[in-house]
């Protein structure tokens, strides 16, 4: 029963490269927009946040379907990267991870956001004064108070990416070995006579990886609180 297949265990490895590329990709970003929507007030900072949480709300296939328009090979961005970077996404296992990263984005960003807001701003005006400049405060003082909320979001971006498949198969389809993800072949194998065994054992490593994800995010998430604060 639990005897997995190379096609399987290929499954499984690349929904793993793919949803850690997705999250260590967007981390970057998350921490900016996640910082300004904390710290600033700005015109259009509603907007913003919209859009920001606009693939939580959107069906899957509608951002998959944008995805494919702007960063295919046709696309306005997509064309551009091919034909100077030669970096290509539609159909490409890079291609998963962007998918992945965008429709975990609005979580990442939620979590960091709501840290970063719970942080004493006072003590960041405190580095200030002392002579900090601000991108000392933020790397000397908010990331090391929000690291809790980071490693939360880090976790529930994985999450997200570990068990997406409406943007994923709309943009990159499901390719075996290259695309084909634990949600993509579980699909795949419901749809073919027999593949309900192969369909459960990939749904209970599915279930365990996430579960040990979200029980490792908690105890990491404890432990940097508890340093944070001297617990």
């Amino acid at each position: 029963m639990f005897s997995l297949t190379s096609e399987e265990w290929t499954a499984v490895e690349l929904s793993l490269r793919i949803a850690s590329w997705a999250t260590l990709c967007a981390l970057p970003f998350g921490l900016a927009i996640a910082w300004l929507l904390a710290r600033k007030e700005f015109w259009g900072k509603a907007i913003l946040d919209g859009i920001v949480h606009l693939p939580l709300v959107l069906p899957p296939v509608v951002t998959g379907y944008m995805l494919l328009v702007v960063m295919g090979r046709r696309g306005p961005v997509g064309a551009f990267l091919a034909e100077h970077f030669g970096i290509v996404f539609s159909f490409r296992w890079t291609g998963a991870a962007l998918a992945c990263a965008v429709m975990g984005f609005p979580l990442l960003v939620r979590a960091i956001r709501l840290s970063i807001e719970a942080s004493d701003v006072k003590l960041e005006r405190a580095a200030a004064t002392l002579g900090a400049n601000p991108l000392a405060v933020f790397f000397t003082v908010t990331l090391p108070l929000a690291l809790p909320g980071i490693l939360a979001g880090m976790v529930l971006c994985f999450a997200k990416a570990l068990g997406e498949f409406g943007a994923t198969i709309t943009f990159v389809s499901n390719i075996p070995g290259e695309t084909q993800t634990i949600s993509a072949a579980i699909y795949t194998y419901t749809q073919a006579p027999g593949g309900d065994e192969a369909a459960m054992r990939l749904t209970v490593i599915a279930i365990v990886i996430a579960l040990v994800a979200l029980v490792a995010s908690e105890w990491f998430a404890r432990r940097a609180g508890a340093k944070i604060h001297g617990a």
